[in-house]
């Protein structure tokens, strides 16, 4: 078993920057690929980003690309999202996901084992 939890979320206003953070415990996250989600209410969640075990591969949703930022620091089983230059269209609930599975499977949520609980992203025009 894996447990995520969010934090960093927030309201902010457009052109702005959030840092979300995401701390795992259990099994050796190391051995996680590791995935942030977005989901707003009537809609699928959908990939923001995505991380391998070691950080050396990395994916992004084409709407974030350039703005947005995935890390992980093993040391401290931690993924990060840096998200800059904020828009209205970036609102929604941010989901931290990790899973064991090969990497071409990262860009969608039903190939993702372990969930956090979600963490509020609000941005204002």
């Amino acid at each position: 078993q894996v447990q995520l939890v969010e934090s960093g979320g927030g309201l902010v206003q457009a052109g702005g920057s959030l840092r979300l953070s995401c701390a795992a415990s259990g099994r050796t996250f190391s051995s996680f690929r590791m995935g942030w989600f977005r989901q707003t209410p009537g809609k699928e969640r959908e990939i923001v980003a995505a991380i391998d075990w070691s950080g050396g591969r990395t994916r992004y949703a084409d709407s974030v690309r350039g703005r947005f930022t995935i890390s992980r620091d093993n040391a401290k089983s931690a993924v990060y999202l840096q998200m800059n230059s904020l828009k209205a269209d970036d609102t929604a609930v941010y989901y931290c996901a990790a899973d064991a599975g090969p990497w071409g499977a990262s860009a969608w949520s039903r190939n993702y084992d372990y969930w956090g609980q979600g963490t509020q992203v609000t941005v204002s025009s």
